[in-house]
Order: structure tokens, then C-alpha cells, then sequence
């Protein structure tokens, strides 16, 4: 039986945490990448092989699979509220655990709930406007400080934010365009308040910044997590090139249709997610295809890109020179637009090698 399953190619996966982390060395900060990307005990590995002894995730469920795992300093870079008083103490109790919030009442709230000193940082919109207090807001920055000032078991570190509106550039200069200006605010809070607080700490995420700039003055530490596996999205923002990519889905032909020029493959959206990315010439791709031979991609042959997806079939749109030499079982690799969703949605990958790797579940 043939089913969908995702790729991992460990030497680029390797190679990506090595550049990062000399980037990070390079610039005197720490590196605590996000594992939400590959929520893997065994990938969580490649980073400690390489002196790696500090993560981030994006939930408590998640925290607590990697502190099962060995990782003792973890940031949960999820803002939390007061219902999350038991998660915290339950992984406070026995790791270094940071949090974040930006809201007084649940500071209050949460200092009369939690039994464990807790790192705490402000969550800080640079720019994103997903969630976090305005880098500009000065009155409720001081508004959140004076609250932990009375505070025993929240222990003030410092602010964390990422330029997430990096996701919609076109190019490395757009990165630089959008994250540049936003780090000058961010790390203006440090100049703000240093005389009150001389040890506040700066840390700073998204994949396609710490990918593409090279100084980082004011940053104490780099969070970006997409970058172990990068992405078919993220090569065409100009995070990454294609084969900085370390992960593809191999799935099989199951339909050639060639007056429409499409081949069907056995992989939907529960296998890759619907996330989607605009080309450069305005169309819409769900991933690269490029060919495949037995456990490892070949991204100089490139297929086509699929076009659309139903719930377990995915449409690739091939040209007139390669859709008569598709059959009905050859096997292709789709480049996900997505690795974080779809390493979500797979659980396990193989190694090129042909190990299972298992997920968080």
C-alpha cells in the first residue's frame, strides 16, 4: 500500500541549523529556535548535537512533550491568560519555563495562581498586527511594568515580537524594507527603559529576518523556527533558496489527463494544508513538484506546481513536454508551501535514508 509521506533530508536540515546558529554566534546573541516547525524529540536532536540547549514552542502540550524530552529552558510564545495557571505550574515546577502576556488583570490574575517563579516577557506587535501591546504604546508598556513591579513569581525579562508581515514580501530587499525599521522600534524599548531595567532582554523570531539579515545590535536573542526546513514559500520571499528546502511530501500518480495537461497525485489538503502561495506570474501554487528517485528529490527536475486540492487529491499542472512521459504509478515530490502545517498534518517523516521520524501527537 502507497500512501503520501513526508521527506526529511537531515544533511540540509543540519546545515540550516549550523547556519543560523554561526549567525547567532556571529553576533554575540543566543539562539533559542522555535520547534513548532518540526515538533520532533528526534529533529530536536540535530539542534543539541550543535550546542543547542534552549527552545521555543507554541503551546504548553507541546512544552511539556519536549521537556519529557530532555529540554530543560523553554519559552511558550503564546500570550496566556489565567486559565493557563495550571499548565504553568505543572512545567514551572521543573523547567526554566518563560511565558508571555500583555494584559494587567491577567498579571494580577495570574501572580495570586502561580506557585513557581515564571521568565516573563511582553508581547510586542512590531508591525504584524496579529496580537501584542503597540511597540509604540509607551503608557501601556509602563501600565504592564508597574503591575509586575508588585509581583513575586512573574519575573520580569524583557519584550518579544517578530516582523511576521515579512511573509508578504517579495524578495530580500522587501524583507530588509519591512523588518529593519521594526527592529529599530523594537530595540528603541530597550533605549527607553534601560535605566529601569539595565538586564531586559530583546527576542526576536520570524524566519525570513533571521534568514536574511546578517547584524542584529540591540537583539538579545533570535527565535526563527521555519528555517530547519524552510519552504516552497520561503524560497520564493527570498528567505531561502530551493535547496535550503529539507522537507517533501513523495506522493503517487493516480490520473494523467493530457488535453488538460494535469496529473492527478494521492495527496490533499489533510496531507499538505490549503495554504497557498502567489507566483511571480499571478497564478496560485499549493507546491512545487519536481522529480523524485526513491527516497530523494531532485529539484532540477521540476514537474510543474500543483494547482488545486480536494480533501486526498492534488491537481499538477504539467507542461506539453513532460505530461506524456507521467504514467499512472511514478511517484513525484511536492516542495509544501508549508512545512510547519504540513508536518502538523503527517505526525511522522522518513529520512531520506529511509528512518521514521515521529512527531508530537
Amino acid at each position: 500500500m502507497f500512501e503520501p509521506h513526508l521527506l526529511l533530508n537531515t544533511e540540509i536540515a543540519r546545515s540550516n541549523i549550523s547556519r543560523m546558529l554561526t549567525k547567532c554566534k556571529d553576533n554575540n546573541i543566543v539562539y533559542r529556535p522555535h520547534f513548532k516547525t518540526h515538533q520532533s524529540a528526534e529533529v530536536g536532536e540535530l539542534y543539541r548535537e550543535l550546542g543547542v540547549d534552549c527552545i521555543t514552542c507554541s503551546s504548553f502540550k507541546m512544552a511539556s512533550y519536549f521537556a519529557d524530552n530532555g529540554w530543560t529552558d523553554i519559552t511558550v510564545a503564546i500570550t496566556v491568560n489565567q486559565y493557563y495557571a495550571d499548565d504553568i505550574n505543572a512545567l514551572a515546577s521543573k523547567i526554566n519555563l518563560n511565558i508571555l502576556v500583555e494584559d494587567v488583570a491577567v498579571i494580577n490574575e495570574l501572580e495570586a495562581q502561580i506557585t513557581s517563579p515564571v521568565g516573563l516577557f511582553i508581547k510586542i506587535d512590531a508591525g504584524y498586527h496579529r496580537t501584542g501591546v503597540d511597540v509604540e504604546d509607551f503608557d501601556q508598556i509602563k501600565k504592564l511594568l508597574g503591575a509586575l513591579k508588585q509581583c513575586k513569581n512573574l519575573i520580569f525579562i524583557g519584550f518579544l515580537g517578530h516582523a511576521g508581515n515579512t511573509y508578504d514580501a517579495k524578495g530580500k530587499e522587501q524583507i530588509i524594507d519591512i523588518a529593519t525599521p521594526a527592529m529599530h522600534q523594537f530595540v528603541a524599548l530597550k533605549v527607553f527603559l534601560k535605566d529601569e531595567f539595565p538586564l531586559m532582554q530583546l527576542s526576536w523570531g520570524d524566519t525570513p529576518s533571521c534568514s536574511v539579515l546578517e547584524h542584529f545590535e540591540g537583539i538579545d536573542e533570535l527565535r526563527p523556527g521555519n528555517m530547519v526546513f524552510y519552504d516552497y514559500v520561503q524560497s520564493i520571499i527570498g528567505s531561502c533558496e530551493l535547496p535550503d528546502i529539507a522537507v517533501c511530501m513523495k506522493v503517487s500518480v493516480i490520473a494523467v489527463h493530457p488535453k488538460r495537461n494535469q496529473v492527478i497525485v494521492h495527496c490533499g489538503a489533510v496531507h499538505l494544508s490549503k495554504d497557498r502561495v502567489e507566483l511571480l506570474d499571478g497564478t496560485i501554487s499549493y507546491g512545487k513538484v519536481v522529480g523524485i528517485d526513491g527516497n530523494s528529490w531532485d529539484i532540477n527536475k521540476e514537474v510543474g506546481e500543483v494547482i488545486a486540492l480536494s480533501q486526498e487529491h492534488g491537481t499538477i499542472r504539467v507542461g506539453d513536454d513532460l505530461i506524456h512521459s507521467i504514467k499512472p504509478g511514478d511517484t513525484l515530490a511536492i516542495l509544501p508551501v508549508h512545512s510547519c502545517l504540513t508536518v502538523n498534518l503527517m505526525k511522522e517523516m522518513y529520512t531520506n535514508r529511509g528512518q521514521k521520524i515521529t512527531c508530537m501527537r
